[in-house]
């Protein structure tokens, strides 16, 4: 059988990949969102990315926000993380193509951060770039562009940080 050949029972079973996400608010509470070079839709996201095995969340946060903004550590100042790790599913039709097959979706912990720096230092032109465009967005707007799979996710996400995201 192949990964394609993957069923729904098969890909239940699958662990969560751990994932740190970023909500990267700038000094007017607008967030900051990343168009997805690898689609030609409309795929914007905040930043994100596996936590490698014997990293703590909060190191991968700011690895993986310097890897796909160029953001450095001393540009932000976190705020907050959610109480717990908030898990979503991928798709079915996406679950063989990702990671190899090897998990059924992600279980992220999210980072509030304040964006104390300048625009200038954001560089989406990274090693290994993830996004092709980016802006700052109200929470509302961000919802309304993300891909429909991760949107009760980033609801969950704006809920717990929405008064301390102003």
């Amino acid at each position: 059988m192949t990964r394609e050949d993957m069923t729904r029972e098969e890909i239940q079973s699958l662990p969560y990949r751990p994932c740190a996400g970023m909500m990267l608010c700038n000094r007017e509470g607008k967030i900051f969102a990343g168009q997805r070079i690898d689609s030609a839709l409309d795929a914007w996201q905040m930043p994100q990315g596996g936590i490698e095995p014997g990293e703590e969340p909060r190191e991968a946060a700011l690895r993986e926000l310097r890897e796909e903004t160029g953001i450095p550590a001393d540009a932000v100042e976190i705020i907050a993380e959610t109480k717990d790790w908030i898990p979503y599913d991928l798709p079915h039709h996406l679950v063989p193509k990702l990671w190899n097959g090897r998990y059924r979706g992600q279980k992220q912990r999210w980072f509030l951060m304040r964006f104390v720096g300048e625009d200038s230092q954001i560089n989406i032109e990274t090693d290994h770039p993830e996004f092709n465009r980016w802006c700052w967005l109200p929470a509302n707007e961000l919802l309304a562009r993300i891909v429909p799979f991760k949107r009760d996710t980033y609801e969950r996400v704006i809920r717990e940080f929405h008064d301390q995201i102003a």
